[in-house]
Order: C-alpha cells, then structure tokens, then sequence
C-alpha cells in the first residue's frame, strides 16, 4: 500500500511514453546515428529541428524528447561518472551513443577525457568482466592483443588513432562473424579465432580536429569527446574543492559512491519484484514466498528511500559550499580555452588538460593564502592568471607573446562581459554587419586629402556600432581635430577629439586607433594590457632552463622550439655543468640512419639514468612515430629517475602531439624590444661578472655599450631594409667572444685600444655573418658610435634625447644599478636609438599590427580566440545580415572597391574581386527589369516539377527556345513573353 502512489504515478508517465515511443524512437535512432561527431550546439541544433519536422508530420512524440530523456539509465550514468565520464549533457549523450550504438567507437578525444573514462571502466569488473587491454596501432603486436580479447572476452582500447585506419581491422570493425561448427567466430589477420560477446572495442584519437574519409565514418561510431566550457569547469571546481577542502570533496565523493550503490540496489529490488508478480499463477495472496518477499523488500526499499533523501540533502549543502569557489573554476575555463586554441598559430604549441590541471593544483599550492574565502579567491585567480602567463610564454616565440597577453587579457574581460562581440570583429578585421555610407571628406589624391581608402571604410564600418553611433558623421564635422590626432607621434596617448574622449572605454579607442592610426595598435594594445592585468603581462621573464628543468620529470621530454639562428646548445651544455651531467650527456644529431642509434641511446640512459640530446628531430621526420613509441613506454618503474630526455625541432606540423602536450617546451630567441634584450643579458650577469678585470670601471662603461650594439643589431632587423639590407640571426654566441676580447684586451694594455676593439666586434665578430657591403659598413658605423672615449663622461647619451645613455653604476652593486636603469627604459624603443626618422618605424609596426590581427581572425575562424566574437550566434548573424543585404539587390561602388583593393601584380585577386562586382552590378540591372515575370516564373517552377524536369531535358538538349513557348508549357502563360536574357537569368536563379 505504501508504494501504491509512486507505482500508479511511474505507470501513467510509461503509459504516456508508450503512446508517444515512435518519435522519441526516432529522434534516438538519429542521434545515435548522425551526431557523435558534432559539438554540443550544433546536436541540440539538428535534434530542435527533427523536433519541428515530427510536429509538422503529426508523429507522436514527448515534448523537448532527447536521446537523454528516452534511453538514460539514472543508475548507469552515476556509475559511469564515477568512472570519469564529464558530467555535462553531451558528455552523458556519448556514453548513452557508446552502451547503445551497434558499431565499435572512435573517439575524437584531444583532452584525453574519453581514454581515462574507458580505462576506469575496465578496471570496474562489474563492467569488464575480464578486464581491459590498452595497445596502439604503432606497436608490434597489436593484432595478438586483439585476437586474444576477442578470444576471451576482454575490453580493447587502441589509443592514438590518426586519420586513417588500418585495413587489418577492418573485418573487426565490420563484425564479419560466421558460425563455424556451432561456434560464432571471426578471422583477423590470417587467424580465425571463437568470438566472446563480451568483447569491446574502443579507439581514441588525440587529434582535436581530424578529417575521416567516408569509408572510416561508415565502419565506427565517430564521437566527438573534445571538453566543453561547462564540462571543463564542473571538473576543475572538482580540482580546487579537493586541494582547498579535501575533507568535503572526500564527503562529497563518499555520497556520490553511496547514492550511486543505494539506487542501484532499489532498482534491483523493484525489478526483482515485477518479475516475480509478473511469474505468479494462481492467487498472489496464496504465495507465501512473494509475500513475504514483498515485505522484506517494502523494508529495505524505505530504508534506502530514506538514506537516499538524507544524503541528497546534505549533497545539496556541499554543493553549495562548492559553489563559492565556482569563480575561480570559471576563470581557469577561461584560460585553458586561450591557451589550448594556440595550436592554431603554431603546431607547435600543443597544451594537454593533464599539462592544465597539473599547472593548476601547483597553483593552488603555491598561491598565498587568505583570512577570508573572498580574500582568498581573488588571490587564486590572480596568481594563476600570472602562472600560465608565464608558463605558456616560455613555449612561445617573440612574435606571439604580445598576441597571447593581448587574448588573455579579452578573453578574461569577456567573460566579465565588457567586450562587446561587434567591437572585437571589428578590431581584428576592419568590418562590420552595419556599416553606413558616408562621403569621404578629405580622399586621399585630392587637395589636402589625407584619409586613404582603407581608414575611411574602417570608419564607416565602426559608426554601424551601437557605441559609435554618428562617429563618421562627427568625424567630418571635427575634421581638423582629427588630422591633428592622426598627425601626432603618439595618437595612442592622445585623447580624443570631441564628446568621443569621454564616451568611449579604452576598447572602443583601439578601434578608433585601427581606423586612423594602425601603425600604432601594437604600443596601444601594450597600453591597454597594462591598464586591464598589469606591466608584468608584457614583460614576460627571461628564459631560465633551471626552472624548466625542475617543472620536468623523468618521463617528461624537455623540447627546445627552435627558430632560424637560435641554438639552445651552449645554454645547454652551460646548465649540463652546473647540475654535474656534463659527463653523463649523450648528444645525437638527427638524420637518416641515425634512429637505431638514438633508440640504443634511450633505453641505456633510461637504465643508467643519464641525459639525451636528440638535435633537429625535423629533420627525421620519419623516426618521430618510434620517438612517440618510445616516451609513451616510459614508466616510473623502469626510468631512472635522473633520466632526462631533450629535444630540438623547428616548428613541424608531423612532431608528435602528445609529446608537445606532455613535456615541457622552451623557446631560445632573443627577447623583443631593446628593453627586453638588455634586461635578458644582464639577467645572467652578476656583481662578480662587472668587476672580472683589472680595469672593472672602464670594463662595466664598454660591457654596457657592447649590450647596447649587440641589442641594436638585433632590433634594426624589423625595419627590413632599412635596418640591413638582408636579415642577419646575430645571437648570443656574437655577444659572448666580443665580451671575453674585450676583458682580454683591458687586461692586456694599458690604454683602451678602442680601433682594436670596434674592428674584432664589427668586421669580425658580427662582419662575420654579414654578407652585404653596405651592411658590414653600417655595422663598423654603429660600433664606433659606443666604442669611443666619449663613453666615460657622466650620462652620455646615445641618442638626442638622452632617453638611452651610459650611466655611472654604484661601485658595490653595479649589476642593480644597471637592472635598475633598464628598468625605467620605455618598453618600445623609438627610431631615433638606430639613427633613423620617426617614419622608419611607420611600415614595420603596420605590418605587426595587421599581422596579428589576422593571426586572432584566424583563431576565431577556427572555433576559438578571444572574446565573444566567435561565438556561432554571432556568425549566424552576420550570415543573416549579408543575406538580408543581397535581398535588398545594392550596387557594389567599384571604384570605392578598387581604392580599397587596388588592382596590383602582387594581389592577383583584388582584379578577381573587381571583375566580380561589376558582373554582380549586371545583373542586378537585369534583375531590376525582369523581376515581376521572375517572381511568378519562380512560382510556376515550384509548382509545375514535372515541367521542369521537362524544361530541363530540353535545355539540355540546346532546346532552349522551343522550351519556354507559353503553348508547351501552359502553366507559364502568366508569365509573359521572355527575352534573350533567359540564359543569364536562370544562371543567377
């Protein structure tokens, strides 16, 4: 009697479900089939519309029915998130699709979530029943593990999938089985083994975005296991729980364990009890044994019915205290979706969400701590903003520091929302859905015109903004404010002319900056991370191989990033020394041939615990697949814990992802900026360094001015001609023999032999790599201008302003002082320091201006990047926009085109898009006359299908006028006589 309700209540929703089974069916059925490989969005896209089309067919079906409502088992799913399945709805769909789908699965698996849920499934033996077996297809005897698990019964996971298949598995993936003397069996490769349906068969890819062929898709399950923002920040709030308060996440895990176990049993006892009255004959109330049966279980199910509420009351209750560490999860979402997407500027740079949460717990570790959980959040997510600023910027090269400062410090503000989705497109492309169409005031050609094609689009563009409403008008009425804001040296740290000063946040003025002022974007985008996260996220530290080596381990590889003209060698061999390694260093330069050799080197060192330097690993590209092979065997058990495996590779899309993701990547380049060169080389000196000689004075005046040259040298090669005539990689190796001539020569004579000394470092040192004439002349010019007496005298300047000079350091610590000076240098350094003209700098900083926005664009193409830009609401829109503009039949104004996109022999498609727009212009003439008959001739087409498949075969067979005469056809008589456009018009239609 007392679970007379809950009974009557779980018929009548069965009884409703019953009614409507055919399209709940259905949309299961085509969930399981077609959407495993799509992200969440897209899915609940395809199911809504399945949804809509079973409504207009009048097919019964539950309303907002999904794959979750209809085939979720409650008890499963807590089972298998207890395994490691992500909590999130897609997540819980792709375990539905895996426990349901007829086909074996193939996981597209970048984060390595899926591979560690399947794995903690087999190890659960009321999963796998005999257990789980983990192979690649790389290793040697994979199809002997395979036969065995289908001859026993084992689960199989095949990790590392590309994207292509092996055709030995194919009979495997096709369950080609066939009976054989009573006995279900199957032939893999030449064996023919019995089949055990408890056979399971797995694979996972670690690429984030593979292409299978058609003839793959067809033969697997494909599911798209890629972490979703809401799943990643479920399983990191899990993280900071744990490490802040692990007594609750214990508490928490101990629930989630009993609950899972409690309603396991209560479903049990209720299926226990539908068999047996479903089996009863005769009177039930003569069956002793059902009763009493009956009885025991009323008790054990009210039991747990009771223990079950009370712990999802007290579930409730920790969850809520989880919810207040909610921000700091949310923050690290934040950060591993910009860092992970940076995969896209280069193949090298590959971050695992292992490598994140690692980062992560040591953050936690390290972070300060706090009186109160407000204090202490703050202090979270500030320090492990910093913390993966600074770990990802080791890995990166020069040019894409300021980029990721730049993503970082959007992305943050976006999920803050204080980025608007319109302004950020715009900052990185120069468009808009909404631009108006203003008369340029002043066109450049004309009498004092100055604003070029490309600025004043970029203003009509940025005026379709709701914040710039009214700008390009504005901007004609202040028109000499304007020119002087576009004429100054720094128009970043000018204000602006009008209400616009006012009425605009820093954001909005990068945008107004890319629309006047482009060559400026760079230092104002410097400006603006400054303003938002501070100067330190600017000024990344300077690279020190001590701390990569203690972030490493035994199993992780050390990977070198290399760029033309870096070589981390000497660095090397200088730490080897320091740690006592040097004798116990096995170096190996890569090549053909040399694989046997490097694989011999591995396996002894991991034994005797030495150290491996494998050079230029692009070089073999070949051999890559056994260096994989051979770090995922590695194994706490079998490697010396000293073992230490180093790398060097220039940037090769086929170097193995999972050794970029797992190990630690270190890029060698000179810093950027003169600032950031002289504060890296004197970050390696010390006081013993400055006072090395006889004459420690004069020593410390020319080491200063000798940094000076050396960062000279490097910082004219992004002037591009200008700078040198051809680029030169002058590197640290140049900087070092003209240090120690330098000491040697003080030593050695008793006045400084100033000729001596600007020979060796100009012609020699540094002519040495120059191969133009002119060059190796500016180079001697350079040098004389810091090697010469005038050095000595107090605050010598080096350029007019005196911004750059050589200072008098303090005699005890010199090395402070001189950290101390480069400290208060500007963080860009103007033309004048290379004796070149304001302007010099003009085409340079453009061209890293718009460098870096394409690279952003690109980013967002793919699914990422910073802000709310790329979200797929917002290019639906836009799609919407442009469609609703090529309704509206408006002329392209080609020659506004052609200002914008000139016709050149470099932009060969600048005269394709030009030849385009005048066809377009064409026809919207056409269109413009002939578009009532078109209107009702599109309206007789959609009616009368069986004329156009007529119509068709007659155009086909070059029966075109014959075709259209009104007698044929008499549905098209409406349509009035038509004209000798006809060929043209069917084209556009």
């Amino acid at each position: 009697g007392g679970e007379r309700t809950r009974w009557t209540e779980s018929c009548a929703t069965l009884e409703l479900s019953y009614a409507k089974l055919v399209g709940d069916a259905l949309i299961s059925a085509a969930t399981i089939a077609y959407t495993g490989a799509f992200t969440p969005t897209f899915r609940k896209g395809m199911t809504d519309h399945w949804q809509t089309r079973l409504e207009e067919l009048s097919v019964p079906h539950m309303e907002g029915c999904n794959i979750t409502k209809t085939l979720a088992d409650p008890v499963a799913i807590r089972t298998w998130t207890i395994c490691g399945l992500p909590q999130d709805a897609s997540s819980v769909e792709n375990g539905i699709i895996m426990s349901k789908a007829r086909r074996f699965p193939l996981l597209i698996d970048p984060q390595g979530q899926a591979n560690r849920y399947i794995k903690n499934m087999g190890k659960d033996p009321s999963l796998a029943e005999n257990g789980i077996e983990v192979t690649k297809l790389t290793e040697k005897n994979y199809l002997r593990t395979l036969e065995n698990a289908v001859r026993f019964g084992r689960w199989v996971l095949m990790e590392n999938i590309l994207e292509t298949l092996d055709a030995s598995l194919e009979p495997l993936l096709l369950q080609q089985t066939f009976v054989q003397g009573g006995t279900k069996m199957i032939k893999i490769g030449d064996s023919t083994i019995p089949w055990n349906d408890t056979f399971k068969f797995f694979m996972t890819s670690n690429l984030p975005n593979p292409h299978y062929a058609p003839e793959v898709c067809v033969k697997v399950s494909l599911l798209n296991f890629a972490i979703t923002p809401v799943g990643l920040e479920d399983q990191l709030l899990g993280v900071v729980v744990a490490e802040e308060r692990p007594d609750m996440a214990e508490k928490k895990n101990s629930l989630v364990v009993a609950n899972a176990s409690m309603k396991k049993q209560l479903k049990e006892i209720e299926d226990k009890i539908l068999y047996m009255l479903s089996n009863s004959t005769g009177n039930i109330l003569d069956d002793h044994e059902l009763i009493e049966t009956l009885a025991s279980s009323k008790i054990t199910s009210t039991e747990i019915t009771e223990k079950v509420a009370d712990a999802e009351v007290t579930e409730k209750e920790i969850d809520a205290y989880r919810e207040r560490y909610r921000p700091v999860a949310y923050r690290a979402t934040i950060l591993y979706f910009s860092v992970v997407n940076l995969c896209v500027v280069d193949p090298m740079y590959q971050y695992s969400l292992q490598w994140f949460q690692a980062l992560f717990v040591a953050a936690i570790g390290k972070a300060e701590k706090a009186e109160t959980l407000e204090l202490r959040l703050d202090v979270l997510n500030t320090f492990f903003t910093y913390y993966v600023y600074v770990n990802v910027c080791r890995s990166l090269f020069e040019k894409d520091k300021l980029l990721f400062s730049f993503l970082l410090t959007v992305k943050i503000l976006d999920g803050s929302k204080e980025i608007d989705a319109t302004e950020w497109r715009f900052l990185i492309s120069g468009k808009t859905t909404a631009a108006v169409d203003v008369e340029n005031p002043a066109p450049e050609g004309a009498a004092g015109g100055w604003i070029d094609g490309r600025m004043w689009s970029e203003v009509c563009a940025i005026s379709g903004a709701e914040n710039f409403s009214g700008f390009a008008s504005d901007f004609k009425n202040h028109l000499k404010a304007w020119r002087d804001y576009f004429d100054h040296v720094e128009p970043h740290n000018q204000p602006l002319p009008d209400k616009w000063n006012d009425s605009l946040n820093s954001f909005q003025k990068l945008c107004v900056l890319r629309c006047l002022r482009v060559d400026k974007v760079t230092d104002g985008v410097m400006d603006y991370v400054i303003e938002k996260m501070g100067q330190r996220f600017i000024e990344p530290p300077p690279f020190n191989l001590a701390n990569c080596y203690k972030d490493s381990s035994n199993l992780t590889p050390l990977v070198f990033i290399l760029s033309k003209g870096s070589d981390p060698t000497k660095a090397f061999n200088i730490f080897c020394t320091e740690m006592k390694f040097n004798r116990k260093v096995q170096s190996l330069s890569l090549g053909q041939g040399q694989g046997p050799k490097a694989t011999t080197m591995i396996e002894e060192a991991t034994a005797k615990g030495a150290w491996v330097y494998l050079q230029n690993c692009h070089l073999f590209v070949s051999w890559l697949i056994n260096l994989e092979v051979l770090c995922d065997g590695l194994t706490p058990e079998k490697t010396h814990r000293d073992f230490r495996l180093w790398l060097t590779s220039m940037p090769c899309a086929q170097f193995p992802v999972s050794i970029l993701q797992n190990g630690v990547k270190m890029t060698n380049e000179p810093p950027k900026g003169l600032k950031a060169n002289l504060k890296a080389t004197y970050y390696k000196m010390t006081d013993a360094d400055l006072q090395s000689t006889d004459k420690p004075e004069a020593y410390r005046k020319l080491l200063f001015a000798l940094c000076f040259f050396h960062a000279c040298c490097q910082e004219r090669r992004k002037f591009g001609p200008l700078g040198w005539n051809v680029p030169y990689e002058f590197n640290e190796t140049d900087l070092d023999i003209s240090r120690d001539q330098l000491q040697l020569f003080l030593d050695a004579y008793d006045e400084i032999p100033y000729r001596v000394l600007c020979f060796l470092t100009s012609y020699i040192n540094y002519g040495g790599r120059v191969t133009d004439y002119i060059d190796i002349r500016t180079c001697d010019v350079i040098m004389k201008s810091f090697y010469r007496p005038q050095i000595f005298e107090t605050d010598y300047p080096f350029e007019p302003s005196g911004t750059y000079r050589s200072i008098d350091p303090d005699p005890e610590s010199p090395h402070q002082s001189y950290m101390d000076y480069i400290e208060t240098l500007p963080l860009t350094a103007g033309p004048a320091i290379f004796g070149m003209h304001d302007n010099a700098n003009i085409s340079c900083a453009f061209t890293e201006a718009m460098g870096m926005f394409d690279t952003l664009l690109t980013m967002e193409a793919s699914g990422g990047g910073g802000g709310g830009g790329g979200s797929e609401e917002l290019i639906a829109y836009e799609v919407s926009q442009i469609t609703e503009k090529l309704s509206q039949r408006g002329r392209f104004d080609v020659p506004g085109i052609q200002m914008q996109y000139p016709v050149l022999y470099e932009e060969s498609m600048n005269t394709v898009l030009a030849q385009e727009c005048i066809r377009y212009n064409k026809l919207v003439d056409v269109m413009e006359l002939t578009l009532p008959q078109l209107d009702k001739a599109l309206q007789g087409l959609v009616v009368m299908s069986g004329e156009l498949e007529a119509m068709g075969n007659s155009i086909a067979l070059g029966q075109v006028p014959g075709a259209w005469e009104a007698k044929a056809y008499p549905s098209l008589k409406p349509l009035g006589p038509w004209t000798d456009d006809l060929m043209l018009r069917l084209d556009f239609i």
